[in-house]
């Protein structure tokens, strides 16, 4: 019972990996099939581990490119993530689809914009990446710049036509965003730019008050000030 019980135990680990085993009279298209299966699992796991060299063997080999593991992400989306320039380049290259989301809707460009890599983001860009796709909670790639106050990102993204007015489910503007996380330099560039500070979320807050609430008291200052000049007669 106990040979029994690892051997169960083996065999599901197997399958977890993405490997699935045949019995050898099985037919031979079964096998084929089987072998594009493990093919597709490994370029998938040696992304998420970041194992360039593995990754490229399996590109080599045919591994479908678009494969997508649990959470829905592909090759390209891992290493966007990792910030593997080559490996996105390759992939790219080898027709990758740039704008294929994972199960949270996150694309590759949000991703890059997220880690505030101009270079990914300008790659992705070139090779027709989708500027205002939404993620779960109605978040863009611009959205995500102007949070992690990556200035360069949102220039670019402006210029791909990217909208700066965007609002998250929960109605937060680029501008909360920045001033929750306490993004001064992103805050000033997006009053310059003409964002209204005086704009509410659901709860009725304005980004001044984020700033306030999450302990920017100088951006919170920043925001007050145009919003203060809006309201007077």
């Amino acid at each position: 019972m106990q040979k029994l019980k690892k051997k169960v135990f083996a065999a599901i680990s197997i399958s977890l990996l993405g490997f699935v085993v045949l019995p050898p009279d099985a037919p031979a298209a079964d096998k084929v099939a089987t072998d594009q299966y493990t093919l597709n699992a490994q370029l998938v796991s040696a992304a998420r581990r970041g194992d360039e060299s593995l990754a490229r063997q399996t590109i080599e080999r045919g591994a479908a490119l678009n494969t997508r593991n649990r959470g829905g992400n592909t090759a390209l989306m891992l290493f966007t993530e990792k910030g593997n320039r080559p490996m996105v380049e390759l992939l790219i290259e080898r027709g990758a689809d740039v704008n294929l989301p994972n199960l949270d809707k996150v694309t590759p460009l949000m991703a890059a914009a997220d880690a505030g890599r101009l270079d990914l983001v300008s790659l992705l860009l070139a090779h027709g990446a989708a500027v205002d796709p939404q993620d779960q909670v109605f978040k863009t790639a611009v959205i995500y710049a102007a949070a992690g106050g990556h200035l360069e990102v949102l220039e670019a993204l402006r210029n791909a036509g990217a909208d700066v007015t965007a609002r998250d489910r929960r109605g937060l503007s680029l501008l909360m965003w920045a001033a929750g996380y306490g993004r001064d330099g992103m805050v000033r560039r997006l009053l310059e730019l003409g964002l209204d500070p005086a704009l509410k979320d659901d709860r009725g807050k304005t980004a001044a008050d984020i700033a306030r609430e999450q302990g920017h008291a100088a951006v919170a200052t920043m925001l007050a000030a145009p919003a203060a000049a809006a309201q007077a007669p």
